[in-house]
């Protein structure tokens, strides 16, 4: 909402009305999170914690308006190392709260007034619509300050408050939903604790360490359980809610797209509304401390957010200080790690690489295999061990099912099915005729899905959320009544987020392809000669003959030739020098989409290093072969080597063997333009977008950013933006709402058509 710079004389926040450029999300520090940091071997300071000595922002510590540290580096195992600006002789001075209080009064009215009025007006307009309104409380400061805001704008019998409990929590957060529950009893308002019936460690066993892709958790633990909640208190499946969010934009990328009210995000059918989304975490703080709320003890022990304990989001110095705080709990989540893993590792392996986040599927983990399919001439075959539930019932899902003789037949709104089942030892087998997957391919993935479900359900009642006809239940086993077939039990990743993590990839994993080069990545004096000679190096060169088809695979990959021709794009970088920034630069935009090289951009993240192992860890993980990884990383190493190291600074190999991708330099702006426009036409024609998902890089997409290729920044980026729309408006216009900076492309425009600019 509000602009902020930090006071000299409180040493706290003073909001102003100046345009907001970027929020580093300041946050009070106390003095439990400069102890455990090491700060007490350089400043001193009364242990107190009703008052913050400073605001930090990231890894960036300010004292009344000076930058007096900075943290550098930093894991779960691992503790930051202190960079001490300014040495501060005297004893460090609380904020003075009530002062600071005094000069943001009138912003802070202002922001209230405005939050509350938003709140009773999508009440107001949505009451008679809506079956219940409520509170998605987590223990955080935003959810704090959003009953606050809640409760002063509603009456107390119009809304509850729903806490979702992921078992996972912060001691710090547990003790502050018990004093909420004692405060809204005390108000009248209600207030209900939703849990999944599964152990959260358990779960954890069972369908493998989650990760960042990988996250059943949320399904599982979080929105699951709160929906059956309200089925429970209303008495009904098919409710219509509208769940208040503490959401806010400035936490996150991908959050900074959010809407102020939008259809949930992640309850099916339901509505939600985000009343504190351009909210500020300094105007957070400074509400919390005008109306004295409760404040998460787990801030003041320095961590910026209160949320599960070991969670696959959230790396870094985040990471050292829950551990420090909470380790005997966190190491009940490292063991399972350790125990599920099918290699040998370490404790240390499981804090400091973090190769268990990268984790894809079931391949690094022991499992049982309970389900596998393959094509046999003319069937579709699949075969099913010890599975977990009945296949007949999820079968129902897909429309009129029953038997003629020993064929099944399922009559479905795409068409029929016919199939074989015949039971083995330990389960069965299933055979469909492979045309009729042809003829409807939807069909098809939703009967191989049914059988996914039978294999490896678990019961975690996701799939009965999702139908809000009440036609699924696990009571007592599973049951499906009078199923009208909507499918929505089938809309989760591969149709049972079990088998979703723990299925196991075919041939190398689901990268096979990834070893494009095969150790022979290019050299510069191959590319020298190519440059010189053109089609005549085609068919006269100096190459080996396993040498070749790599780095004509390199060439076509680059669009340096085509149909055995070298193209345009290769006399045009010729004349202009093909080893300056702007050739390479446009040459990297081009590889970017080879599988190896868009793995380098995916996983070795800017300005951090690696050793080798760690990077064939995270390789072994997504199931690529020891032989491919090490090969792939070989070729890093040569690439390196090229002008691609050395001029556009793309990445380097130290002498002890340690990797690193740099923020690539950039020779001209079209360069971006050119990146741009080849993430459009890979997204489909996807020719609108904003800054945000251009700095968003955890969305799966055909399309690379050019902010994930070149390692640019938020400010460098718009800059950059900001140039190209005034010199080539044709091409590109940016547009701000709500905001947000959208930028438009001329869908009439090519990626090709923007080479014709250099």
């Amino acid at each position: 909402m509000y602009n902020y710079t930090y006071d000299t004389q409180t040493g706290g926040i003073l909001l102003n009305t100046s345009p907001m450029q970027f929020s580093k999300e300041p946050r009070p520090v106390y003095y439990q999170e400069l102890d455990l940091l090491g700060f007490n071997q350089y400043w001193t300071y009364e242990k107190q914690d009703v008052f913050p000595y400073m605001w930090a922002e990231a890894n960036k510590y300010y004292y009344f308006g000076r930058l007096a540290a900075q943290l550098k580096g930093g894991n779960l195992y691992t503790a930051p190392e202190l960079d001490i600006k300014e040495e501060l002789h005297e004893p460090l001075r609380p904020i003075d709260i009530e002062e600071m209080l005094g000069k943001n009064a009138d912003f802070l009215q202002t922001l209230e007034q405005e939050t509350v009025k938003k709140i009773y007006d999508i009440w107001k307009r949505r009451r008679f619509k809506q079956d219940i309104f409520y509170v998605a409380f987590s223990g955080g400061k935003d959810s704090v300050v959003l009953l606050d805001l809640v409760k002063k704008a509603l009456p107390k019998d119009e809304f509850v408050v729903v806490f979702g409990d992921t078992q996972m929590e912060f001691p710090d957060t547990y003790d502050v939903v018990d004093k909420v529950e004692v405060q809204c009893a005390a108000e009248g308002i209600r207030f209900f604790r939703a849990k999944s019936h599964m152990d959260a460690l358990e779960s954890w066993r069972i369908f493998g360490p989650p990760s960042r892709v990988l996250r059943w958790c949320c399904s599982v633990h979080k929105s699951a359980p709160q929906v059956l909640k309200l089925r429970e208190v209303l008495g009904k499946a098919d409710y219509s809610g509208l769940a208040f969010v503490g959401i806010r934009a400035q936490e996150s990328l991908r959050r900074s797209e959010y809407d102020f009210e939008s259809d949930g995000m992640k309850q099916r059918g339901q509505q939600s509304a985000n009343p504190i989304l351009d909210w500020g975490s300094y105007e957070i703080w400074l509400h919390i401390y005008a109306h004295k709320l409760i404040i998460n003890s787990t801030y003041k022990k320095g961590n910026a957010r209160a949320g599960c304990l070991l969670c696959p989001m959230s790396p870094g110095k985040a990471d050292y200080l829950r551990y420090v705080n909470y380790q005997q709990l966190i190491d009940e989540y490292i063991s399972i790690i350790m125990d599920t893993s099918n290699r040998d590792i370490s404790k240390e392996d499981c804090l400091c690489n973090c190769f268990w986040i990268a984790r894809k599927n079931g391949i690094s983990i022991t499992t049982d295999i309970h389900y596998k399919e393959r094509s046999e001439s003319e069937n579709l075959h699949i075969e099913v061990q010890e599975p977990r539930t009945d296949w007949k019932e999820w079968i129902k899902t897909l429309g009129d099912f029953y038997k003629i003789g020993d064929t099944f037949v399922v009559d479905a709104k795409e068409g029929q099915l016919q199939f074989q089942v015949n039971l083995t030892k330990n389960g069965y087998t299933v055979d469909l005729p492979l045309k009729y997957i042809k003829s409807s391919p939807s069909l098809g993935k939703f009967f191989r899905q049914v059988f996914r479900k039978s294999a490896y359900c678990l019961a975690c009642r996701t799939c009965e959320v999702n139908c809000k006809n009440n036609c699924i239940s696990f009571e007592n086993g599973l049951k499906i009544t009078n199923c009208i077939h909507c499918r929505e039990c089938h809309a989760i990743p591969e149709g049972c987020l079990a088998f979703h993590s723990l299925r196991m990839p075919q041939g190398d994993g689901n990268m096979k392809g990834l070893n494009t080069f095969g150790t022979h990545g290019p050299k510069t004096e191959w590319l020298n000669d190519f440059f010189e000679r053109k089609d005549d190096f085609l068919s006269d060169n100096q190459l080996g003959p396993v040498q070749k088809p790599f780095f004509r695979r390199f060439l076509k990959d680059a669009r340096l030739i085509e149909n055995e021709k070298t193209t345009d794009l290769a006399v045009k970088l010729s004349n202009l020098g093909w080893d300056g920034l702007t050739s390479l630069g446009i040459l990297l935009a081009n590889l970017a989409y080879n599988p190896q090289f868009k793995w380098y951009i995916e996983n070795i993240k800017i300005g951090s290093s690696y050793d080798r192992k760690e990077l064939e860890d995270i390789m072994l993980t997504a199931g690529i072969t020891k032989r491919n990884s090490s090969a792939v990383l070989s070729d890093f190493k040569r690439i390196v080597q090229t002008p691609f190291g050395t001029t556009l600074n793309f990445g380097y190999v130290d002498s002890e063997g340690s990797f690193t991708r740099n923020k690539c330099q950039i020779g001209s702006p079209l360069v971006i333009l050119y990146s741009l426009f080849k993430f459009a036409e890979a997204c489909g024609g996807y020719y609108e977008f904003t800054v945000a998902r251009l700095l968003n890089h955890d969305i799966e997409s055909d399309g690379i950013s050019p902010a994930q290729i070149f390692g640019i920044e938020e400010g460098e980026l718009k800059t950059i933006l900001q140039g190209l729309a005034a010199s080539y408006p044709d091409f590109i216009t940016l547009k701000f709402t709500h905001g947000l900076d959208t930028i438009l492309l001329n869908r009439d425009k090519t990626a090709i058509e923007v080479l014709n600019l250099l």
